[in-house]
C-alpha cells in the first residue's frame, strides 16, 4: 500500500536494448515515497523506453532495476516471475495511459471501471465496492450523478479522471503516468494536475512522469530527468533543472519553451 516507507525504486546503470542498439542506457536514480519524478525530452529521447523498463513492459537488459515489494525490501524486477510482475501491478503498480481508452473500458460504466481493481484484490460486497468506487469518482471530481455513465460519453478531462481513480481505488506505492495531460486543453490540463498533485501528497504516492512539456515538470514533479539520444543528461530538483540548466541541451530545451 502506498503508506511505505524507504526507496520506492532503485534503478542503477540500467538499459534496455533493441537489436544492436539501445533505446536508453546508463540511468541510475532512486525515488521516494511522496516525491514526482519527471522524464522529458523530445520525441525519440528514450524516455518512453525508460517508462516502459521501469514498469516491466521492457526488459532490463544491463544495470539493474529494484522496486518495493509488499514486504518492504527491494527486489530486483528482472528475477521476478510473470505472476509476480501481474501480482505488482493488481496490489502495488498503477500507469495512466497517455490515451485514457488505452487504461478504461470505454463501455463500462464509470463506477464499473472504479470498482474492478477492488474486485481483483479480493473484494465481493457490491455495497462496499460501489461505495468505494462513488467516494473515489467524488474525490476526482466526477460529479455523482454520471457514476453510471461511460468514458464513452466524458469528456477528455473527465476521462483521464476516471482513469486515475481507476488506479489509485486500492492504494498503490507507484503509479506511472505516460503524458496524462496531452491533448487536453491549457486549463484542463492545469486542473488535472492540481488533482495530481494534491493526491501525491495526500496519498504518499511515488510518480514517475514521462512527459515533453516542460511546464507539466515545472508544475508537478519533485526532480526532473532530463533524455537526449536513451542517456540522461541531468539530472536534479526540478526548480534547480529549469532555472539553471548546466547542459546545453536542457538551455535549449528551456529556451525555447520561453520563446514560445
Amino acid at each position: 500500500m502506498c503508506a511505505a516507507s524507504g526507496k520506492v525504486l532503485s534503478v542503477r546503470e540500467a538499459g534496455h536494448r533493441y537489436g544492436d542498439r539501445f533505446g536508453c542506457r546508463g540511468v541510475s536514480f532512486d525515488l521516494w515515497p511522496g516525491e514526482v519524478l519527471a522524464v522529458v525530452g523530445e520525441s525519440g529521447s528514450g524516455k518512453s523506453t525508460l517508462l516502459g523498463l521501469l514498469s516491466a513492459r521492457l526488459s532490463t537488459d544491463e544495470g539493474s532495476v529494484r522496486c518495493q515489494t509488499s514486504g518492504g525490501e527491494l527486489t530486483e524486477l528482472a528475477t521476478l516471475s510473470e505472476r509476480e510482475v501481474r501480482r505488482l501491478w493488481r496490489t502495488d503498480w498503477g500507469f495512466v495511459h497517455q490515451n485514457a481508452a488505452d487504461g478504461l473500458r470505454m463501455h463500462v460504466s464509470a463506477g464499473g471501471n472504479v470498482g474492478e481493481p477492488l474486485m481483483a484484490n479480493g473484494w465481493r460486497h457490491y455495497g462496499q465496492i460501489r461505495a468505494r468506487a462513488a467516494e473515489w469518482l467524488e474525490r476526482v471530481e466526477i460529479p455523482a450523478h454520471r457514476m453510471d455513465e461511460t468514458p464513452a460519453t466524458f469528456s477528455g478531462g473527465m476521462r483521464q479522471r476516471v482513469q486515475i481513480a481507476r488506479n489509485l481505488v486500492f492504494g498503490p506505492r507507484l503509479v506511472f503516468m505516460d503524458e496524462p495531460t496531452s491533448g487536453l486543453d491549457v486549463s484542463v490540463q492545469a486542473r488535472l494536475l492540481d488533482l495530481i498533485r494534491s493526491l501525491v501528497a495526500d496519498l504518499g504516492l511515488a510518480v514517475v512522469i514521462v512527459t515533453h512539456d516542460l511546464a507539466v515538470a515545472r508544475l508537478i514533479s519533485h526532480r526532473t530527468l532530463v533524455m537526449k539520444d536513451g542517456q540522461v543528461i541531468e539530472h536534479g530538483l526540478t526548480d534547480r533543472v529549469l532555472e539553471d540548466p548546466q547542459a546545453a541541451y536542457t538551455q535549449l530545451l528551456v529556451s525555447s519553451i520561453l520563446k514560445g
